[in-house]
């Protein structure tokens, strides 16, 4: 007996008509909820990055472009929150400066970001990439790609419709507990985590309160970490464009209790250096240079806004200090023979 081959059973309208009815209702349930969300200041970005100070930054850059910047900020949020870029124009008032810093990255993942926005901003010719030791430590766990390029390429600087993306990367549970509070921290009414920019995508820490140290005693530092440091170096000096590195300043206490002989910022110090030897670049210390008192932290590595005016006043000489008379008035201020 020979057996005949199955015969394929058709799918019929009664199961694809409901299947499709059922699709087309979830979708417009969805879209009407982003709606609402949206209606009510409280509909978060897109979660390219499922960070939502990182996914707000991307939406800032879409919404409020600087157009053809000069000068680069990249880093954590040390570099988002301590650049004052009104300081920069004040001191070179030619400048454009852009603060492409994103909070809670790694070493590697900043100079992701940064290659990024140098990819796609051509008019830059300096970057500033400002640090801390908590940045340079466990890139090896964490992933270069803070979200996809080509997303991010299609989403900020073609402005590409923002539904597709909401579905692309739907997480419900990350939506519902950001809507919670995305609305406070827009207005700024969320003390410690404000998504507040100026018009350079700074996010100042407007706050006179302090939060202890909050931060302590970081993981060892990491080798890949400072190789990432150096590719970006690299890069900067094959392309002709400044490179500066600005190591933040850090609360005494926190120096005080978790490195109180001071060989792990000795060893943080040189390492730095040591990434930046072959490239033209410029390395400023400012938390050995600058004296930076306990109250002008809100925690151990991150300054409020008064005192993040101060050092990027202070910045803003050291990168533009290319008058002979400017930088004879810095020595002698001091105490230096010029």
């Amino acid at each position: 007996m020979i057996n005949q081959p199955a015969t394929p059973r058709r799918v019929g309208l009664g199961y694809l008509l409901p299947l499709l009815g059922g699709l087309t209702c979830a979708l417009g349930a969805f879209g009407l909820s982003l709606f609402g969300l949206e209606r009510t200041g409280n509909l978060p970005p897109p979660a390219f990055s499922n960070s939502l100070c990182v996914d707000e930054k991307l939406q800032q850059l879409r919404e409020h472009p600087v157009k053809s910047p000069d000068t680069l900020i990249i880093g954590s949020s040390v570099a988002w929150r301590h650049v004052d870029g009104d300081q920069l124009v004040k001191r070179s008032p030619t400048i454009k400066p852009l603060n492409g810093a994103f909070c809670g990255l790694s070493a590697n993942q900043s100079v992701y970001v940064g290659n990024w926005l140098l990819d796609r901003e051509p008019t830059i010719r300096r970057v500033v990439m400002v640090i801390d030791p908590q940045d340079f430590a466990g890139c090896w766990k964490a992933p270069d790609a803070v979200f996809n390029r080509n997303d991010a390429d299609a989403f900020v600087y073609e402005k590409a419709p923002r539904l597709p993306y909401y579905i692309r990367y739907f997480s419900p549970v990350s939506l519902m507990r950001n809507a919670l509070t995305v609305k406070d921290q827009r207005s700024g009414k969320n003390e410690w985590d404000p998504l507040v920019f100026d018009s350079y995508g700074g996010g100042p820490l407007d706050t006179t309160n302090s939060r202890r140290l909050l931060y302590g005693k970081p993981d060892a530092l990491d080798h890949s970490c400072f190789a990432a440091l150096s590719d970006m170096a690299d890069r900067l000096k094959r392309e002709a464009r400044k490179f500066t590195v600005v190591s933040t300043p850090l609360h005494p206490d926190w120096k005080s209790k978790y490195d109180p002989d001071g060989t792990f910022l000795a060893d943080f110090d040189f390492r730095v250096k040591k990434s930046l030897e072959l490239a033209n670049a410029k390395y400023w210390n400012a938390d050995r240079e600058l004296d930076t008192p306990a109250g002008d932290f809100v925690d151990a590595i991150h300054l409020r806004w008064s005192a993040a005016k101060r050092f990027s006043a202070v910045l803003a000489e050291r990168l533009y200090m290319s008058s002979p008379s400017i930088e004879t008035n810095l020595m002698v201020g001091a105490g230096l023979t010029p």
